[in-house]
């Protein structure tokens, strides 16, 4: 049986991935220092393990914590980790700013979940609204070897499949690729666009559009024009519509905003976040 230490096990991801791997054939430590987060845990029947002791065994360090506070927990929990063991990252906005100590013994892995698309087909009420995944909704993983061997990469990935199950595909990257996914895609620009479209449906209700009927329209939309561009149907959109975009896309978009997945804008991004 595996030894995992989950640093950071009473936190936001840290729980979530303490509910999936509480009863897995994982033998789990369990790492946390905020009454809150201890708290959290004894609710869940989990007790908290002291580091000096964990982090010596454990095959698996899970550093389940903020980009802002990685590298100093890094700088502290790295050193004491065995040889030949694999720390796992998150997210790529640490390994990518550089808050990881060198060490030529030990194995970097770093996985993301992809959570559940909106076009998932749920067949229970309580999967339908875990938006969220990691409980009852299926969705995808990217994963990314940062150091090690090539038959580490195996068991890195069986790990974040159970971290973040229910796991119907997992996708292999490089880290500089998943610093693209995150944060210049999802973040820097999908949750901006997104942003933007709730500040659209503010504008239109200040104009006199009751609130509910503007929020049925607009999120009914954002539906059925998401499938045909994502091809989820067979479709195209009407004459009107294209002409639409014609007229929007230049008053509402810079020409260069393409530039924010280049990586000298990626790397400030990290920064940004770190």
């Amino acid at each position: 049986m595996k030894k995992v230490s989950l640093v950071g096990a009473g936190g936001k991801m840290g729980c979530r991935i303490t509910d999936n791997l509480k009863n897995s054939e994982y033998d789990v430590s369990y790492l946390e220092i905020s009454p809150q987060g201890i708290e959290r845990l004894k609710a869940r029947g989990v007790a908290v393990s002291q580091a000096e002791e964990a982090i010596p065994q454990a095959d698996f360090v899970i550093l389940a914590v903020p980009d802002i506070y990685i590298k100093e927990v890094a700088r502290e929990i790295v050193p004491q980790m065995k040889r030949g063991a694999m720390a796992l990252c998150l997210d790529p906005a640490a390994p990518l700013a550089g808050a990881l100590p060198e060490r030529d013994d030990i194995r970097y892995f770093a996985s993301h979940p992809a959570h559940p698309s909106i076009f998932n087909y749920e067949p229970t009420k309580e999967a339908h609204f875990d938006y969220f995944g990691g409980i009852t909704a299926k969705q995808a993983i990217v994963c990314a070897l940062i150091q090690g061997e090539e038959e580490d990469y195996q068991a890195g990935e069986q790990l974040a499949q159970k971290m973040y199950a229910p796991v119907f595909r997992s996708h292999r990257i490089t880290i500089k690729q998943m610093g693209l996914l995150e944060p210049a895609l999802s973040e820097t620009f999908t949750a901006t666009c997104l942003l933007m479209l709730k500040e659209g449906l503010d504008e239109v209700v200040r104009q006199g559009i009751p609130r509910e009927a503007a929020r049925d329209f607009l999120l009914g939309h954002i539906n059925i024009l998401a499938a045909v561009i994502f091809e989820e149907i067979p479709g195209v959109f009407s004459d009107a519509c294209y002409k639409a975009i014609e007229y929007g896309r230049p008053k509402i978009f810079r020409d260069d905003w393409q530039k924010i997945f280049e990586p000298e804008s990626v790397k400030e991004q990290i920064q940004a976040i770190t």
